[in-house]
């Protein structure tokens, strides 16, 4: 199973998603969606559900020598999460990422920033708050994201993705109240393979979702 774009896999998570708020399982939602792959899926969750769309950005960190192999993440205004068992195999300490860890949270300030405009970050007690993203590999960001928020206290906490790693889906289903997952291939690779189309988002297509749903 491989999603035309963003928009479609948006439309058939909305789909799923919906029949739960029909259910009566997400009271006064909000959707946040993980910058920048997540804003595509999640304009169109927010637009089915009739409900807010705003941003949470997180950023991976990754290993010095390998940027794209996550090591940990972090969200918001939040210590960093690391994952001890790649630390390990790495041979990597904490201190040994500190200049990432500060490079990555100065591009993760920026961009809230950019997004947010002096907009102040929703009031999430004790409403549904549906975190969206492109899909879910390891899950670090996700995780980040979901613990973050967590401690503001939403009624109801749902992590809701097109595409993920079996694994990955599994360990989130310990920080979220419930995940929504189309698809769990057990030939899980990357989340790219699993859509035709791929293309990179900008900090301009961000800004144009958010403005769409802007009351």
């Amino acid at each position: 199973m491989r999603f035309r774009d963003r928009r479609e896999a948006g439309r058939e998570l909305a789909a799923r998603l919906r029949q739960r708020q029909d259910e009566g399982a997400l009271p006064d939602p909000v959707v946040l969606a993980l910058p920048r792959g997540g804003v595509a899926v999640a304009a169109e969750v927010a637009r089915a559900l009739d409900a807010p769309l705003d941003v949470l950005v997180v950023r991976k960190i990754g290993a010095p020598f390998h940027e794209e192999y996550g090591v940990g993440a972090m969200a918001g205004d939040g210590v960093p999460l690391f994952d001890e068992d790649a630390l390990r195999r790495l041979g990597l300490t904490e201190s040994d990422l500190a200049p990432v860890v500060e490079r990555e949270r100065a591009e993760l300030r920026r961009r809230e920033q950019l997004y947010r405009r002096g907009r102040p970050a929703p009031d999430l007690r004790g409403r549904s708050v549906i975190v969206v993203d492109d899909g879910l590999a390891t899950g670090s960001t996700a995780r980040a994201a979901l613990r973050s928020l967590r401690a503001q206290g939403p009624g109801r906490l749902l992590l809701a993705v097109p595409v993920g790693a079996p694994e990955g889906v599994a360990h989130m289903r310990a920080e979220a109240d419930e995940v929504v997952c189309l698809h769990e291939p057990a030939a899980f690779m990357a989340v790219g393979q699993w859509y035709a189309e791929f293309d990179q988002l900008t900090d301009e297509d961000v800004l144009e979702a958010l403005h769409q749903r802007q009351p």
